[in-house]
């Protein structure tokens, strides 16, 4: 048996639906968040949790439920689906209302959603590292709002998956912005460089726990727009995610970064994240499959 949460209550998933005219069916018009699960505990759940609220917040929508109680309910879900390592999905949508582009007046009650997901982690990703290709990013402009509404990124992702390549590195003209679900990190001469956190990519909770470790690990770095001839000349490139943690791109449009392999400053960042993971999850070692 499955269970899953919907509007604050955790109930078996064969009873859950959603109404038809839910606005983020109908519009996107909602947020959501994606929580890693290592050795059944939430890894930056408070990181998380801060920003739907701020996503929201950013679209004129106030979520009812604190960081605390969506912790409670969450861990609690985990527990009933006894997942060890895996993902939490929740998203809120500004509710149920006939179909109208303006928001409801008066306000309906919000819909929200959560389910668990067992992921394993990419071991052979991040050993290896994986294809990229390069992609225009036609994306909106305010990408730091992490909204329901992907359909840019599903486009580019497809793209980069039926090109036999595992991401789409989005660009703007010449300024590089973003995975099409990741943020884009390359290396040059030791140093990290990683676009502004502005509104044109997703301040991701993994880049900003690379950013810690790197000032842990003494390891320089710069947010700055880089171009896409920085990301040609780059010694090593990475994405980040919660789900693809610190993947190093090894090839991008074909052409080979550095010298084809995962780079050692990557590594580095690999090594001192998971333990970032592990101070807060316990022990990876369980994980290792």
């Amino acid at each position: 048996m499955e269970f899953v949460i919907l509007n604050g209550n955790i109930i078996n998933r064969s009873e859950a639906s959603i109404d038809i005219e839910d606005r983020g069916y109908q519009f996107g018009d909602g947020v959501y968040e994606v929580i890693r699960v290592y050795n059944g505990k939430m890894f930056t759940a408070q990181e998380h949790l801060e920003r739907i609220l701020l996503s929201a917040k950013k679209i004129g929508m106030e979520i009812t439920f604190t960081v605390e109680e969506m912790k409670t309910l969450l861990a609690e879900l985990i527990q009933k689906n006894n997942v060890q390592l895996g993902t939490i999905y929740m998203q809120f949508s500004r509710g149920v209302s006939p179909r109208n582009h303006p928001f409801p007046v008066p306000a309906v009650p919000q819909s929200f959603v959560a389910y668990t997901k067992e992921i394993v982690r990419p071991l052979a990703n991040l050993e290896n590292g994986v294809k990229a290709i390069l992609k225009d990013d036609i994306r909106w402009l305010l990408c730091d709002i992490k909204s329901l509404n992907l359909l840019g990124n599903i486009m580019a992702k497809q793209e980069a998956v039926a090109a036999g390549c595992y991401e789409a590195i989005q660009h703007r003209g010449d300024i590089v912005t973003e995975g099409s679900s990741s943020n884009i990190s390359i290396i040059k001469d030791g140093k990290m460089h990683t676009h502004p956190a502005d509104n044109l990519i997703l301040n991701g909770i993994t880049r900003r726990k690379i950013i810690e470790v790197c000032e842990k690990g003494s390891i320089p770095y710069v947010e700055a727009a880089f171009t896409l001839a920085d990301l040609e000349n780059a010694d090593e490139v990475f994405l980040s995610s919660t789900t693809s943690e610190i993947t190093p791109i090894v090839e991008i449009d074909g052409k080979q970064v550095g010298n084809g392999m995962p780079g050692p400053v990557t590594k580095k960042i690999q090594v001192l994240f998971d333990k970032e993971i592990e101070t807060e999850c316990g022990s990876l070692k369980a994980n290792m499959k």
